[in-house]
This record gives structure tokens, sequence and C-alpha cells, in this order.
């Protein structure tokens, strides 16, 4: 079955999570994303309070940027989440936005080096190897995890490019799509990421993500048109959904039957009532989607 989450974006402040949090677990969504934009709010801290406010509800960081994290933090942070939420987490890494990574003095020569780099070393870590490394970005001394996770802990990879939709087939366990990513878009993200499957000998599972950019209510068209064109798609045809559950619910089929196996429904920056969005989401699209 397709699983269906909403995103809280980080425009909102932190004190808002937790009651959308607690919709979100209480109205049966699958998931519930968050994001860690510079210079918002960080992804663990938030992902760490609304696992602890919930009982059900996956919660995915969608993504950590890497250039900010070394990576055996970002290892015992992943481990600690899945350690106290068991099968609850999800935790994608990506490049980061390379305007943001440079204001902070973290901007990589070679952002594909380095996350192909993090990826091996983050995976292996996970599975509670001892890792040793003296690569370009990523060098670890015998490193190991005291407490990695009981169960295999997938890591996915937030990329758009081929280069790296490409090193998310051959190092990470699953892909996330931004909402500029139309059906066909992710039919060509999974060409790409089963082209580096398949250079890597990789036969298992890939979990593709995609953001879906959601607009409903009496002035939805209008808001999802003033989002597109301020992020310049406005002349991408097949982005985002404007409209009632069932609008939606036939935008999540298409994103589907394209290759996504989680759809995340993503407000527009203006979106007048986060929580109803969240309600909309778990008891109006929710039963639509098979």
């Amino acid at each position: 079955m397709t699983a269906l989450g909403a995103v809280f974006r980080p425009q909102l402040p932190p004190e808002r999570l937790r009651a959308l949090a607690c919709l979100a677990d209480d109205t049966g969504l699958d998931e519930l994303w968050l994001w860690e934009d510079c210079f918002l709010e960080g992804g663990i801290s938030t992902a760490a309070a609304a696992l602890a406010w919930t009982e059900r509800v996956r919660v995915g960081v969608g993504l950590l940027p890497v250039p900010l994290r070394n990576v055996a933090v970002t290892a015992m942070e992943t481990a600690t989440l899945h350690r106290m939420f068991p099968g609850r987490a999800v935790v994608g890494v990506g490049h980061g936005v390379q305007d943001w990574m440079g204001q902070v003095g973290a901007r990589a020569e070679s952002p594909v080096t380095l996350l192909r780099e993090y990826l091996t070393a983050l995976r292996a870590l996970l599975r509670g190897e001892r890792v040793s490394t003296d690569g370009r970005y990523v060098r670890l001394d015998g490193v190991a995890l005291d407490w990695p996770p009981l169960e295999p802990a997938e890591v996915l990879a937030g990329v758009t490019g081929p280069r790296s939709l490409r090193l998310s087939g051959e190092a990470a366990d699953g892909t996330v799509l931004t909402a500029a990513t139309p059906p066909d878009g992710v039919r060509r993200a999974r060409r790409l990421i089963d082209e580096g499957r398949a250079a890597a000998g990789r036969t298992g599972p890939h979990r593709v993500v995609v953001y879906l950019l959601t607009a409903t209510g009496p002035d939805a068209s209008a808001r999802l048109r003033a989002e597109l064109a301020a992020e310049g798609l406005g002349d991408v045809p097949g982005l985002g959904v404007a409209g009632h559950a069932a609008d939606v619910a036939g935008a999540v089929g298409r994103l589907v039957e394209a290759g996504a196996d989680s759809v995340v429904l993503q407000p527009t920056a203006d979106e007048p009532d986060p929580e109803g969005f969240v309600r909309f989401a778990a008891e109006r699209v929710r039963p639509l989607v098979s």
C-alpha cells in the first residue's frame, strides 16, 4: 500500500509542531516529514520531539545537509532515534542548498564525492561496523557505534541531478524527490536510480519518496499557481495539485504509477490552516489512496 504523508514546513514556528504531530498520529496519517532548511529548524531535534509526542506515525527528516554534519554525529543521532522509536524514524541526507552551505563556510568543491563517502560510511556505521576511511571529505579512524540500531536502519538520499540519482541507487536505501518532480520526472529518476543499483549489483528494495505540492480550499488554485511561479516552476506541466480530496488522490495515484512508494503532501507556504491540512490529508485523501 502507498504511504501517504504530510510536511510540517519549517516556516511554521517550532512550537506549532506538537499539535500537528499529534494530529497526524491521531488521524491515521502514515508519515510526517520535517525539513532542516537553513536557518529555520533542526531536523534531529524536531524529529525526536515529534516521535516522543506520538505513538505510531513515522517521522521523516528530508533532509540533513551533509556538509553541516560530521558523519559520526549523524550516525549517533540516527541510531539513537531508531533505538528509542523502533521502526518509526526515517532519515534522509543530501547535498544541501549550495548557497546556504557557502554562507556557513561548509560548501564542498565536489558535493557528489562528499555524498558518496558520507553514505558509504553512514550506512556501515548504522550496520554496527567499525569504520576506518581516509576519503577526500570523510575521515574516520576505527569508529564504531556502541549503540547501533537493533534492526536495519534505512538511509535515504535527497537528490535531483542524474549523477546524484545514480549515486542514490548505488549507495542509499531510498531516494527523496522534491515537489519539483512531475510524474515523468519520477519515471526518469527511477531509471537513473536503477542504473546505479545495477552498477552496484544491488537487488534489495529502494523506496522512492516524492513531495507533492498541494492546495485545497476556495483559493487553492490561485495559491498553487503563486507558489509555483515564485519557485520558477510555473511552466512545468504536471506539478502540484489544487482541489478536493479526489483531485489530490488522483495526483497521488499518478506519482505512484510513475514509481513513487510514498507521497508526501506539501502545503503551500501560505497555507492558512496547517492543522486542517493534516486532517484533510489523513481523513479525506488517505481513504482514496490504495
